[in-house]
């Protein structure tokens, strides 16, 4: 990394976690030791309002967890941190309210019409956190960003326009807006951007931040799989672009398309509320609850319906037993979904949750509810969302914890330790978990907090 170019800047943490200001309820509710001299205790007030904080966890050393100090060690840290194995805590200005995990690299996004309102952090290499000039030269970009830093969107109307949703594939990301649409940026070889291939374009320190364009009706989210792109419109239509030798377009070929087309299929006239994708297998649920996939399935992925190795337009998964599906999480060999009961299913093939004997299914195998804190005394407990990295899930319930299970790939399950976890393992966080973000090496946490 020392001859590449690296953006170092001061940063902004001094502890992993710090502890706000109380609020005190009122003089009697104080409690007080008999001496007036004694410690006095503040509780949390009923009227604080919560505070929104991000954590992150996993690899560090291509700046993918914003902290400067992890990479390069200032008077405070003596020693540079390759993995943090634990949340911590990263300082925002401003109310994250997306992230996305890319190959080494973070997207952080927030809904507010100021005029910053994307910020990028790790690797860069491919400008796909937009063009970083250096402190030396206006013309040049960093290829390592080290601490969250604003990414600037060619916006008509910047401070009327916000920012929904950012989602990051191997090489690029793509930027979903409330008023002005989808952009993109990065690496563009396979059309993954959604624009026309350049033969022999230079990627590293491009300005080219694209809109993306040809949607029947507006874009409402996007999923990046390794190097094609995914876009659900709000009529419940699925679009894709980029690289397809899996089939993992879905639009019945396996050559590279650069410019997004609408999916068929058995996808044809169905109205399509969630999509997933992060390798080269996708997946697509409808508003009926039904689950849809194609790409790639050498990983028996989607073996409900072929024994073939790829499907290259989507197919309808009969899942018994499963219920409604309300969600899906599509990793590199393995997938979930997530019903409306708050049950999670797991197939595919490695780490799936339900201990180390098993470590491939073809049909979705239930993991039992009590491994997320169902029980006796909180009978109620449900997941309420599931995410997929390229080699571990974690799963957020509805009193906002986070379990995770899977590869921990360089720290990437943030449980404190390098060890792969065979069950689903709940995560400390110093408040209730909103959403995660789950990346090859690092995860990121967006986390609602009283104190």
């Amino acid at each position: 990394m020392a001859s590449s170019r690296v953006r170092l800047c001061s940063p902004h943490m001094s502890a992993s976690l710090q502890v706000c200001h109380y609020a005190t309820l009122s003089r009697a509710s104080r409690l007080q030791e008999k001496s007036d001299s004694g410690p006095v205790f503040q509780y949390v007030g009923q009227h604080r309002k919560p505070t929104h904080k991000v954590f992150v966890w996993g690899f560090s050393f291509t700046g993918a967890l914003g902290i400067p100090s992890f990479v390069v060690p200032d008077s405070g840290r003596k020693r540079p941190l390759k993995y943090k194995l634990t949340p911590y805590r990263l300082e925002t200005a401003e109310q994250i309210s997306s992230a996305a995990c890319g190959y080494g690299f973070t997207l952080l996004a927030s809904s507010t019409k100021d005029v910053s309102k994307l910020w990028g952090m790790g690797l860069n290499k491919d400008s796909q956190l937009g063009f970083q000039r250096t402190q030396h030269s206006r013309h040049q970009s960093y290829d390592y960003v080290l601490e969250p830093s604003p990414v600037a969107l060619p916006l008509s109307e910047p401070q009327q326009t916000r920012v929904l949703q950012v989602s990051c594939g191997r090489a690029h990301s793509l930027v979903l807006t409330d008023q002005e649409g989808v952009f993109s940026m990065g690496n563009n070889a396979y059309g993954q951007c959604g624009r026309t291939i350049v033969e022999d374009e230079a990627y590293s320190g491009s300005h080219i931040i694209h809109k993306i364009d040809g949607f029947s009706s507006r874009v409402v989210q996007v999923a990046c799989g390794q190097d094609h792109s995914l876009f659900l419109t709000q009529a419940g239509k699925v679009y894709a672009c980029g690289w397809g030798a899996d089939g993992q377009t879905g639009l019945g070929h396996h050559n590279i398309s650069s410019s997004p087309a609408e999916l068929g299929g058995d996808l044809a006239g169905v109205e399509v509320q969630q999509i997933s994708t992060y390798g080269d297998c996708s997946l697509a649920v409808c508003r009926d609850g039904q689950l849809y996939g194609w790409g790639n399935s050498e990983y028996r992925q989607l073996a409900s319906v072929t024994e073939d190795t790829q499907i290259n337009s989507p197919r309808h998964l009969p899942l018994k037993g499963c219920g409604k599906v309300v969600q899906a999480a599509c990793g590199g060999s393995q997938v979930a979904i997530l019903n409306e009961k708050g049950e999670v299913f797991v197939w595919g093939y490695g780490i799936l949750g339900k201990g180390p004997n098993l470590s491939e299914s073809s049909t979705p195998e239930m993991i039992p509810s009590t491994l997320f804190g169902r029980s006796e005394f909180n009978p109620s407990v449900a997941v309420s969302k599931i995410r997929c990295g390229l080699s571990h899930f974690a799963a957020v319930t509805d009193r906002g914890e986070l379990f995770v299970w899977g590869k921990n790939v360089r720290g990437c399950l943030g449980i404190g330790k390098q060890d792969d976890q065979y069950f689903p393992w709940r995560v400390t966080v110093p408040g209730q978990v909103v959403d995660v973000a789950c990346g090859v090496d690092h995860t990121v946490a967006l986390v609602k907090s009283l104190l």
